[in-house]
């Protein structure tokens, strides 16, 4: 007999495939979730070749080889009026995600991974306990900021909890919750970022000129509500100041097309691109921002900066109450204290933007200020390696 047919007729223990490979279902709501998701499947799969990811999420987790079976743009909305508009899309993800969790089925995954996006991934994780799958969750609830009731939900659901600022380890663990402190995802894409020192001449921008950055945010709902107050304020600066040029950084998950309608009339000296975030901060001489995770990409890069953020009138009603801490910007939740200019809502008006940005224009001491306490933000956060740290306690739990 020969060795091929020998081996052949020895049965492969199914314990020995299933250490080989396994099956991980993974869910990213947003553009930062699928920028996050996309560096810990490329960790992962480092550390344990033989794992395959599939589930919700956007091109970069394409890109890293994960099988994106729901495209996240279905579920990328904030705000309690936003979110009703997309309910009927938001359930139908839902239900096809716990039939993917069902014992006996196809692609019945070894592990969930869920990434940020507490509305529905406290729900998967709820879902998922029932149907016996467990459940790594990674970059946690800011129950600390608002809504702190949610921890009991996540100390019954929630196998292993990672999460990406100091204080919160202490914090999920006292309400028992396995919790790993693993530092911050960003620090990993800014170390590893390749900035385009040219990026200024590519775009056609004149060096002698400074250049302001608009950050409009990657939802829809940012744009409605933000976008048309940021460009309002960029003409008015821009008739101050004729010099200026402006560059908007556009979100994978946005479309030109959805920027240009406030754009009428033309507004010279603005280009919108889609070129690496730390490129683009590092040609700015300030930047305008909506509060999300950009934000701390813009502290990393150490941007003077302003922040603004509007919603509907019931949103920011109702976040007004549940709401805990004084801040809603990164820099300044992780500094403790403020470091950049918050504008909300009404707040968020031309006349204010418009004095902020001349003064982070204008004011050396100012700008030297702020980027001293940007630097100290960076300091704060630690080192690099989260994502293959997320990486090891996903292996510890499929293997």
């Amino acid at each position: 007999m020969s060795a091929v047919s020998r081996a052949e007729q020895v049965p492969v223990p199914v314990m020995s495939q299933r250490t080989e490979h396994r099956r991980v279902l993974i869910v990213a709501g947003e553009a930062s979730g699928d920028l996050h998701a996309a560096n810990l499947i490329r960790a992962a799969r480092e550390l344990a070749p033989g794992l395959s990811f599939f589930g919700v999420g956007g091109d970069r987790m394409r890109a890293a080889g994960c099988d994106v079976r729901i495209p996240m743009e279905s579920l990328s909305v904030m705000g309690v009026v936003e979110v009703l508009g997309r309910l009927p899309a938001i359930r139908r993800v839902y239900r096809d995600l716990c039939r993917m969790m069902q014992p006996g089925g196809d692609v019945r995954p070894d592990l969930l991974v869920l990434v940020d996006y507490p509305g529905m991934n406290l729900k998967l994780a709820r879902a998922a306990r029932r149907a016996g799958v467990p459940v790594l969750y990674y970059i946690a609830p800011k129950v600390w900021a608002s809504r702190p009731g949610r921890m009991k939900t996540m100390a019954r659901c929630i196998d292993q909890l990672a999460v990406i600022f100091p204080f919160e380890e202490e914090l999920f663990n006292a309400a028992g919750i396995r919790t790993a402190y693993v530092g911050n995802p960003l620090l990993d894409e800014f170390s590893g970022a390749r900035r385009d020192v040219d990026l200024g001449g590519r775009l056609g921008f004149d060096p002698q000129r400074p250049i302001v950055g608009l950050l409009p945010g990657s939802r829809r709902s940012e744009i409605r509500y933000c976008w048309p107050t940021m460009v309002e304020a960029a003409r008015a600066l821009k008739d101050e100041r004729p010099e200026l040029q402006f560059v908007v950084p556009l979100a994978p998950s946005l479309s030109e097309d959805l920027l240009r309608e406030e754009l009428t009339p033309a507004f010279p000296d603005l280009m919108i691109c889609r070129e690496d975030i730390y490129s683009v901060a590092g040609i700015c001489s300030a930047i305008l921002s909506v509060s999300g995770t950009v934000t701390l990409q813009v502290a990393l890069a150490g941007i003077p900066m302003t922040v603004i953020y509007k919603a509907s009138s019931l949103t920011y009603a109702l976040a007004r109450r549940l709401i805990r801490i004084p801040y809603v910007s990164l820099p300044n939740i992780v500094a403790g204290r403020q470091v950049v200019a918050e504008y909300l809502q009404d707040e968020a008006n031309v006349e204010n933007l418009l004095a902020e940005l001349k003064r982070l224009l204008s004011d050396g001491s100012c700008r030297a200020e702020m980027i001293n306490d940007l630097a100290e933000v960076r300091r704060l956060l630690g080192e690099p390696g989260c994502s293959r740290k997320v990486a090891v306690l996903l292996k510890e739990m499929v293997y």
